[in-house]
């Protein structure tokens, strides 16, 4: 895509001042801040109505020093980054004793990536001349759905000049669609590799690059970010059905006059929204999806539940947060 020089360097010029910036990345786009400037981070969290203690990943340039902000880069590390980055890879690292508490939610770790959109990149690189970091959640209110397009991201938040943002880059529909993968590499001598959030990057993919397997998540995990069980979510309940049910209760709930919407992959479940059938389409669909059928007026969202195959895990997860909080609106329906 054609790169606006002019406009990237002016939203590096805001960041800079400590403004926050809509900026587009290969997964959703984030909400932009200086990392080194906790004045700059706290006006994120009061624009999302983000909780204190929830850190935000930072995003670096591809020749970023990464001991600006990581204690240590274990070798670990160093084959992740080798592989993956540019990408959809969060790296949790123990954090250097000059991060902003800000950032790490008060935590002794931090989250590092390298986005590969280009628009994100050619930022980074204009940023405090490529060394500084941008702390970057999903441009969304809190726990809200994560915003794939520039337009989503003025939805959340209002134009340019008529909210918190000082300015919204545009790169496009987001390629990826969820968030990044999340490893943690910060407890390597205990647990080994942790897969804290599954996304586009696979766990076997990352395994294969450490020839280790990963772990699951125990009760010392860092906090990270799009790790509460209630995330990602519309305003309309979400219910998520599977296949053999799905047209029979949908048939039944529009006999009783319901109003109802459905998101479906299978040619036959003929739903409101039909999905991609493969997992990187389904994902790179999602988040707008959600926010179409959110503005349907509908009682409930209900959502034909994808594959349980390991290349579906990042799909999954969402879905199962975004309907955490509607436990129990489809069988209230159907009483």
């Amino acid at each position: 895509m054609a790169l606006d020089l002019d406009a990237i360097r002016r939203a590096a010029r805001l960041l800079e001042a400590g403004q926050l910036v809509g900026m587009p990345t290969e997964t959703v786009y984030g909400l932009a801040a200086d990392a080194g400037d906790p004045d700059a981070v706290a006006a994120i969290f009061t624009a999302k109505g983000r909780p204190s203690n929830h850190p935000v990943i930072v995003h670096v340039a591809r020749d970023a020093d990464l001991s600006q902000w990581a204690g240590g880069v274990p070798d670990e590390a160093r084959r992740l980054i080798d592989a993956f980055w540019p990408g959809p890879l969060t790296l949790i690292l123990k954090r250097a004793p000059q991060v902003p508490a800000a950032v790490t939610g008060g935590q002794d770790s931090v989250g590092l990536r390298c986005p590969s959109h280009p628009v994100a990149l050619a930022l980074l690189e204009e940023f405090r001349g490529g060394q500084g970091g941008l702390a970057a959640p999903s441009a969304n209110r809190f726990g809200r759905v994560s915003p794939t397009t520039a337009q989503h991201v003025i939805e959340e938040f209002g134009a340019p000049g008529h909210g918190p943002l000082a300015a919204v880059l545009d790169g496009g529909q987001s390629e990826v669609g969820i968030e990044s993968t999340i490893v943690d590499l910060s407890r390597l001598h205990t647990l080994g590799p942790v897969l804290l959030r599954p996304g586009r990057i696979s766990a076997q993919q990352i395994a294969g690059a450490l020839d280790r397997p990963l772990a699951t998540p125990d009760r010392g995990a860092p906090r990270v970010s799009g790790s509460l069980e209630a995330h990602y979510a519309p305003a309309t309940p979400v219910a998520l059905l599977e296949p053999d049910r799905l047209a029979n209760v949908v048939e039944t709930l529009r006999v009783r006059g319901r109003r109802i919407v459905t998101m479906g992959y299978s040619a036959d479940a003929r739903p409101s929204l039909q999905m991609p059938a493969d997992p990187d389409g389904y994902a790179h669909a999602l988040y707008a999806g959600l926010r179409t059928l959110d503005q349907q007026g509908a009682e409930l969202i209900i959502v034909e539940r994808p594959p349980q195959a390991p290349e579906w895990q990042g799909v999954n997860d969402r879905l199962q947060r975004a309907a955490f909080d509607s436990a129990g609106v489809l069988e209230r329906l159907l009483a």
